[in-house]
């Protein structure tokens, strides 16, 4: 049997008034940054301009859903001199994506709160994209070309998300908080046609903080169900590895904390599209983890700003192997649909 780790009762604010953080896996969500009682200093431990406090924040939401015929992504992201978003929609019989994106200057058309629990998130122009979160239930509204959406992610025990804060650079910090395989309610139109959503499995992503200016990550997501068993799994590798991860197993919204995880990968072949996609193993060296994922589509956007760039990929594809749970219970996977992402960030 494996031990599940210690959690730390969540703080009411991540920053307290005193100016300290809290850091590690909390029992559940946090519900206010505390942005204002952080002490932001640059690496001579000198007390950081206010531009610097205020620009060097940065913040992004993502929400994910599986239907029966779609795979969805919808993504905001605030890193204070540029907003920008994206909405897409994979039809998995025809393996086609549409797309929707969004980049917008300075303050100009989006907006974010600092708080994973009560907060909205905007983007806005001729299309739009808002995600509200109200006592820790998310609602999703999109207006795109091919797609309108009004979602509910409503999770039945909050406490059963992943929230961690970790030290990131040299005084700054990153808090995360995912939770997956969450059941989906709401009104969804793609291309004309109402969806059922019945079935449908959704997931969240709320990160921000005082991340290092130049980053990477590469990151695994899936949400589905196996017989008569809910799967949710997150996996990440970047940002977030002081002192502890953010990867989670969930078994019909049972939280457990894994150990770390390696995406081993050739970036070369998986930047060409070709008929021979590559194939991705990601394990952890204990075993709990050993998975094969085969791309099937994909989402990349290069951005090469002067003092801003972006490699951003993120794969649809299939999902093979085994995941061992905290009861030694083995689960597997044949061909299970779920997302990848292999990002470069200099922001």
């Amino acid at each position: 049997m494996h031990r599940s780790q210690a959690l730390k009762s969540a703080p009411s604010s991540l920053v307290a008034t005193n100016g300290e953080l809290s850091f590690g896996h909390f029992s559940g969500p946090v519900s206010h940054l505390g942005l204002a009682h952080f002490v932001y200093t640059n690496t001579m431990d000198k007390p950081a301009s206010a531009w610097a406090k205020h620009f060097h924040y940065k913040q992004f939401q993502f929400v994910s859903i599986k239907s029966d015929d779609y795979i969805l992504g919808f993504a905001l992201a605030d890193i204070r001199y540029l907003g920008s978003g994206f909405c897409y929609a994979y039809h998995i019989a025809s393996q086609s994506l549409q797309e929707c994106t969004w980049l917008k200057p300075c303050g100009v058309g989006y907006g974010t709160k600092p708080s994973p629990v009560n907060s909205l998130a905007f983007i806005k122009g001729k299309h739009s994209l808002q995600l509200h979160i109200s006592e820790g239930q998310w609602q999703l509204t999109a207006n795109t070309p091919f797609l309108e959406a009004d979602l509910q992610l409503a999770p039945a025990n909050q406490q059963q998300c992943m929230a961690m804060c970790s030290p990131t650079g040299y005084s700054g910090w990153t808090y995360t908080q995912k939770h997956n395989a969450l059941p989906v309610a709401g009104h969804l139109q793609i291309n004309g046609k109402a969806q059922n959503l019945n079935s449908a499995l959704g997931g969240y992503d709320f990160s921000a903080g005082y991340m290092r200016r130049e980053t990477c990550w590469r990151w695994a997501s899936l949400s589905a169900r196996l017989n008569q068993t809910t799967i949710g799994l997150n996996l990440a590798a970047g940002v977030n590895e002081t002192g502890c991860n953010e990867n989670v197993l969930w078994i019909n919204d049972h939280k457990q904390l894994l150990g770390p995880v390696h995406f081993i990968f050739k970036r070369s072949l998986a930047n060409q599209r070709s008929d021979q996609p590559q194939v991705w193993h990601i394990y952890s060296e204990d075993g709990r983890v050993n998975l094969r994922f085969t791309p099937l589509n994909s989402r990349q956007e290069r951005l090469n700003l002067l003092l801003l760039k972006s490699n951003f990929r993120q794969y649809i594809g299939h999902f093979s192997g085994s995941l061992i749970d905290e009861l030694d219970q083995t689960h597997q996977l044949d061909q299970v649909l779920g997302l990848t992402e292999d990002h470069f960030a200099r922001w």
